[in-house]
C-alpha cells in the first residue's frame, strides 16, 4: 500500500542552520496496517508525512501509495490517496461553514460536481448517521457552524471528515495532543474504530508511549532522520514503556528526550 524507499530531506541546505530531517528513510505498509510512530523532538516523524503529503519535495528517493509513483506529484494530486489529520483542532475544517456544508466537502471531494451543489436528504441522512457514530450529539447540529463547536468536537469531525471516502492512506499527525485526556481518548478511540472498521492502512504520530503500544499492529521509532526500531504483532503487545526508553537508548547511544512522551 505504500512503499517510501531511501528518503532523504535537508532543510537550509548550505546555510548555518542545515538540518537532514530525513536520513534514508525506507518504510513499506500492507494493506491494513495501522502503525504508530515515536521519537524525540526532531526525529523526523512529521517531516515523514509531510514528505507523503507532498508538502515539500524529497531530495532523494521514491515514495509510492497504491502502486503509483507519488514522488514528484505536487501536494493536490496526492490528496486523493489520503485522509489527514493534524494536531490543531482549527485545521481540516472551515469555521464559518456548517457542520453538513464541512461534511458535504469531504464527501464530494474527487467526485464531479455539476451544476447541483444543494445536499440532497439522502446525504443529510448518511451524514446524520456518520455524526451519530461521535457520540457526541453532533447528529442534531448539522446546521451549526463548526467555530462553535469545542476542540473536541472539532478534531473528532475532522476525523470522521478524513475517513468519509476511505483513502488510501490515513495520516494522523499528533490529533490528540491538543486535547484534554478525557477528549484525547474519546478521538483515539474513534480513530481505532474507524480504522479497523473500515480497514483502513494508517499512520499515527503519537508522542504517548503507552498509546502507540496500545493501538495499532505495529509500531516504529525514529531519532535523526531514520527508523531505528520497527516492531509489530505479539511483540509489540509485551512491550512496556520502560522496554522503549532502554530501547531506544540501546540502540541510539541517548537517553530519550521528549518530556511529553515521559510524563504520559
Amino acid at each position: 500500500m505504500l512503499k517510501v524507499s531511501g528518503i532523504y530531506k535537508t532543510f537550509n541546505k548550505g546555510t548555518v542552520n542545515e538540518k537532514r530531517a530525513l536520513n534514508g528513510v525506507d518504510l513499506e505498509l500492507k494493506e491494513g496496517d495501522f502503525v504508530t510512530i515515536i521519537g524525540g523532538n526532531g526525529a523526523g516523524k512529521s517531516t515523514l508525512l509531510n514528505s507523503i503529503c507532498g508538502v515539500f519535495p524529497v531530495d532523494r528517493g521514491s515514495i509510492v501509495i497504491d502502486g503509483t509513483d507519488v514522488t514528484r506529484l505536487p501536494e493536490h494530486k496526492r490528496a486523493k490517496f489520503l485522509g489527514r489529520v493534524f494536531q490543531d483542532p482549527m485545521m481540516g475544517t472551515a469555521a464559518d461553514m456548517w457542520i453538513e456544508e464541512n461534511m458535504s466537502l469531504a464527501y464530494r471531494r474527487g467526485k464531479r460536481r455539476g451544476l447541483k451543489w444543494a445536499i440532497t436528504g439522502k446525504e443529510r441522512s448518511y451524514y446524520r448517521y456518520m455524526l451519530s457514530q461521535l457520540g457526541l450529539g453532533l447528529e442534531n447540529r448539522l446546521s451549526s457552524k463548526v467555530g462553535l463547536l469545542s476542540g473536541g468536537q472539532r478534531q473528532a469531525l475532522t476525523l470522521l471528515m478524513a475517513v468519509m471516502q476511505k483513502p488510501k492512506l490515513l495520516l494522523l499527525d499528533e490529533h490528540t495532543a491538543a486535547l484534554d485526556p478525557k477528549t484525547a481518548e474519546t478521538v483515539l478511540n474513534l480513530s481505532e474504530k474507524f480504522i479497523t472498521e473500515g480497514k483502513l492502512t494508517a499512520m499515527m504520530i503519537t508522542h504517548n508511549m503507552k498509546d502507540a503500544i496500545a493501538h495499532g499492529n505495529r509500531l516504529i521509532m525514529m531519532h535523526e532522520g531514520r527508523i531505528i526500531y520497527s516492531v509489530e504483532g505479539d511483540e509489540k503487545k509485551a512491550l512496556t514503556v520502560d522496554d522503549l526508553l532502554k530501547k531506544f537508548a540501546d540502540i541510539s547511544g541517548e537517553e530519550f528526550a521528549n518530556d511529553r512522551a515521559l510524563l504520559n
